[in-house]
């Protein structure tokens, strides 16, 4: 409850940075930037999962193609009293699995094929049993939303700073107050909405791996599985969109420290720790 509270209030806070960005340009600027808010939030809520699932390739699968799949979610959606996702399996074989959708209604669960060879039934169980706690706790929008107007105001930045380059002036410039907005907008509003979505990922991931084991009836099976697909995703790591990275079950790039240091994943290590602590 605390943390589902946290998260409303840093995604207004998100809206409110792309608020403050425009009020720099007066009224009509903050009446634009009111308005792509509310264009991007609502282009996340109905269109994120179709623009996810086209982007990896994901494929429709039939009960024939993916029986352990749709047993396995049968199984654990009729525990968790949720409605039957789509299944869809991304044909590549680095090991990694995602949920997506607005709410149970209209959700569906990725998982590739490396995932499929790599995972034994109980650890798909603990993996698939992650995804359909994402879907119940509707963190998919809430991670997309944030996504979404994280972008949005790192691309306004960058905007700024290109306006700024070139002699580009604002009312508030012209007043003489636009020095500290220019700059805020430029170095801070960027680092301020990759740590509000960075830690809006992070405790959903949290939630979801105890909420998910749960569901499967123990946690050992989502701890194997977090350690498996740690270790072969950085071998063979996934050509990801870093817009979609916080949908994955493990971060999808073998990165560098510095990357990791911000990822939109708990570490491993942690995620393990309070799985095995629920004992």
């Amino acid at each position: 409850m605390v943390n589902n509270i946290k998260t409303v209030l840093l995604l207004g806070l998100l809206t409110g940075i792309i608020l403050f960005i425009g009020s720099i340009w007066g009224q009509n600027g903050l009446a634009i930037a009111f308005i792509f808010s509310i264009l991007m939030n609502f282009g996340s809520y109905f269109f994120s999962d179709k623009i996810a699932l086209r982007m990896y390739g994901a494929q429709p699968a039939s009960r024939e193609q993916a029986p352990r799949l749709y047993s396995i979610l049968e199984f654990l959606c009729s525990r968790d009293n949720i409605p039957m996702p789509k299944v869809y399996i991304v044909p590549t074989d680095s090991p990694n699995a995602f949920a997506t959708g607005r709410n149970p209604q209209h959700a569906s669960v990725a998982v590739t094929e490396g995932a499929l060879r790599l995972l034994d039934e109980n650890e798909l169980m603990g993996v698939l049993a992650h995804e359909i706690s994402h879907v119940k706790n509707r963190d998919i929008l809430i991670s997309s939303v944030a996504a979404t107007l994280a972008g949005m105001i790192m691309f306004i930045a960058r905007m700024v700073g290109f306006a700024a380059m070139f002699g580009g002036g604002s009312r508030d410039r012209e007043e003489g107050g636009g020095g500290i907005g220019g700059l805020l907008t430029i170095v801070l509003a960027p680092i301020a909405a990759l740590l509000i979505q960075m830690w809006i990922s992070r405790a959903r991931e949290y939630q979801a791996d105890a909420s998910g084991a749960d569901v499967a009836g123990s946690p050992y099976g989502l701890v194997s599985a977090l350690q498996k697909l740690e270790n072969y995703s950085r071998r063979i790591p996934l050509e990801a969109s870093p817009s979609t990275a916080h949908m994955f079950i493990i971060h999808p790039f073998s990165g560098s420290s510095l990357l990791n240091l911000f990822s939109t994943h708990p570490p491993t290590k942690k995620r393990v720790e309070r799985l095995l602590a629920r004992r």
